[in-house]
């Protein structure tokens, strides 16, 4: 995946389209990425030991990874990625970095 835990990315389409927000967690297998701050679902919980309160939660639900962009630290625009193989001390390692900059992910 392009997308990485901790990233910060800017959603291309959708409601939430032009946020930003930092990457929470990435499902690869399903190819869907939650993001900090976008897309809210409620969520109707009753009363138990963990939530005595229950009611109403609004929580963060998954995106299509397809629909993110990272966005480069360097240039401060969205940008693709690209992977390469950087080899150090003898040993080999799948890097990301930014395809207008060069800049390491």
């Amino acid at each position: 995946m392009h997308v990485k835990k901790n990233d910060t990315v800017v959603i291309l389409s959708g409601n939430d389209r032009g946020k930003r927000g930092r990457v929470l967690k990435v499902f690869p297998d399903k190819n869907r990425v939650i993001i900090e701050g976008v897309r809210f679902i409620k969520r109707h919980t009753r009363p138990n030991p963990k939530n005595q309160a229950g009611g109403i939660l609004e929580k963060e639900a998954p995106i299509n990874a397809s629909n993110v962009m990272v966005i480069c630290s360097k240039c401060g625009e969205p940008a693709r990625t690209k992977h390469r193989e950087v080899t150090e001390e003898g040993r080999t390692r799948h890097i990301r970095a930014c395809v207008r900059c060069g800049e390491v992910f």
